[in-house]
């Protein structure tokens, strides 16, 4: 949980400091950008301006987290790193919600169509990666678990 936190906040407060809010520094050609993008919403902007009532349900998912960790397949190391990378992602996207008033997305992949037009995926940030790796990982167990013969 502390290493996806403290990488999340660390980039975040070096984006903050580099890169003037709402722009971006192309790294690869019609790829890739680092941009200083600020999210109120949820993933894709679902739910834009609405950062009180998220980071309120952020609170709630590291309390049911925490309370329904035994139902899940956190006994094991792997486990135990996945429900980490997810807590620290929340954590990481409260503390931006709550002392910033928005979320910081930095990392921007896209691509240029035919016509010019520029297609993205929706920028995100170090938590946002913790968050989605994490959770794959436990859905993954959890396959896994269910295949196993019991006893």
């Amino acid at each position: 949980m502390g290493v996806v936190l403290i990488l999340d906040q660390f980039t975040k407060i070096i984006i903050s400091h580099t890169i003037p809010f709402n722009s971006s520094h192309e790294v690869i050609s019609g790829f890739f950008s680092i941009v200083h993008w600020g999210n109120t919403g949820a993933a894709w902007s679902l739910f834009h301006g609405k950062n009180f009532v998220l980071g309120c349900i952020g609170v709630l998912s590291l309390f049911a987290l925490y309370y329904f960790r035994y139902y899940f397949s956190f006994s094991n190391k792997i486990g135990q790193i996945a429900i980490g990378m997810v807590m620290g992602g929340i954590l990481g996207n409260l503390m931006d919600r709550f002392f910033r008033g928005h979320v910081v997305d930095f990392l921007y992949f896209f691509v240029i169509s035919k016509n010019g037009k520029e297609i993205g995926y929706p920028a995100f940030n170090l938590a946002d990666v913790g968050i989605c790796v994490g959770i794959g990982v436990i859905i993954l167990l959890e396959i896994f678990r269910k295949k196993q013969p019991h006893p």
